[in-house]
């Protein structure tokens, strides 16, 4: 009696096995093809042809490391820093300045970018992507390039205001020097290798980003012996919130359009890198903002914003708690596949409502 359902499934498990057997056959052609071709060569040939294998071996080997170890990763990292004395620029009693925090986490995120790991996203392997199809449009090897990218908005962002606002008086004193060089050597194209059409040779990408670092520290070095500026006052702290939040919306509309109209669930393999990317834009904000409570302390102090940058600071610190090793962009009444992007869009949102809310403090 059950006879023609066990059938019926042993077809479609023989089924299943010869597509799964074509499926290796088709991926596994062209190596051995190339093997047979291999072992027909003379000796010469074959040491040309197995140097080229060996190095392209060491090259992804190279790759996959580095995609896939983050080193110096820690969403809880603003914690290990120490809180400076006073405000940047105010002259103590042994006659030196304090630095500014801000100015020095910007320069530690920018060497836990370039330094700690490798910059993914200008690496020849990650330009040249999978059979050349662009990473971001496959479920592998790209979560690490789009948080470092995420984190690098963040810095943008930060040195944009270093040159504008912080590092002169009320935008009428003339811009600092090494402040406007690491603002340009951060807006420096992020996928840049060592060589550019048409072959000719160019800086590669990380080069100009650790020259910034240098730019940074020199600043901070001036501000410790009182020879630069740096102007913490209220209008220049409410302008950086408000580019924050813009910032942030920006980032919010790509995960809602991503969430709505491409939910996939797990087979949208470009979730990943949009999660990801907000993911490292948040991880930046959160130690730039508990540097920039440091700087502004006096203002904050002022106007009773302790506990809205408490706040703050606890949505950000859940927001990086979320690390799921798989993405998923799944829709958001469905029960089986999760929706990672409305969840991260849901931390997005409240960051910049905290924003706001402080914003607002700020100009009562």
């Amino acid at each position: 009696m059950l006879d023609p359902v066990i059938e019926f499934f042993e077809r479609i498990f023989h089924a299943i096995g010869r597509g799964v057997g074509m499926l290796i056959s088709l991926i596994l052609w062209p190596f051995v093809t190339v093997a047979a071709w291999y072992r027909q060569r003379g000796f010469m040939l074959k040491v040309i042809v197995g140097g080229i294998v060996f190095v392209f071996v060491g090259l992804y080997g190279y790759f996959f490391w580095q995609t896939q170890v983050w080193t110096g990763f820690d969403p809880d990292y603003p914690s290990k820093y120490e809180a400076i004395a006073s405000t940047p620029g105010t002259k103590g009693a042994d006659g030196t300045c304090a630095p500014s925090a801000m100015v020095a986490m910007t320069a530690d995120l920018i060497d836990f970018n370039v330094n700690e790991n490798a910059w993914i996203s200008s690496m020849l392997l990650y330009k040249a992507g999978l059979f050349g199809v662009d990473w971001s449009h496959t479920p592998f090897f790209d979560n690490k390039a789009a948080f470092q990218r995420g984190v690098n908005q963040a810095i943008r962002r930060t040195t944009v205001e270093f040159v504008d606002t912080l590092g002169r008086v009320r935008g009428t004193s003339q811009v600092d020097g090494d402040l406007q060089d690491a603002r340009g050597a951060m807006q420096f194209d992020e996928y840049t290798w060592y060589l550019s059409w048409p072959f000719l040779p160019k800086t590669p990408t990380p080069s100009f980003y650790r020259t910034a670092i240098d730019d940074l520290q020199s600043f901070n070095d001036r501000l410790g012996r009182c020879e630069a500026i740096y102007d913490a006052r209220t209008d220049n702290l409410v302008q950086f919130l408000d580019r924050i939040a813009s910032d942030v919306g920006s980032t919010s509309a790509i995960l809602r359009d991503r969430s709505e109209n491409y939910n996939g669930g797990w087979f949208d393999t470009r979730a990943d890198d949009r999660f990801w990317f907000s993911y490292g834009q948040l991880y930046g904000y959160y130690g730039i903002l508990k540097a920039t409570r440091e700087d502004f302390r006096d203002v904050i102090a002022q106007r009773n914003l302790a506990q809205l940058w408490d706040d703050m600071d606890a949505q950000l610190s859940a927001a990086l708690k979320i690390q799921p090793l798989i993405i998923s962009n799944g829709n958001e009444s469905g029960w089986i596949m999760p929706t990672h992007l409305a969840t991260m869009g849901f931390y997005v949102l409240r960051f910049r409502s905290n924003l706001v809310e402080i914003r607002g403090t700020l100009d009562r």
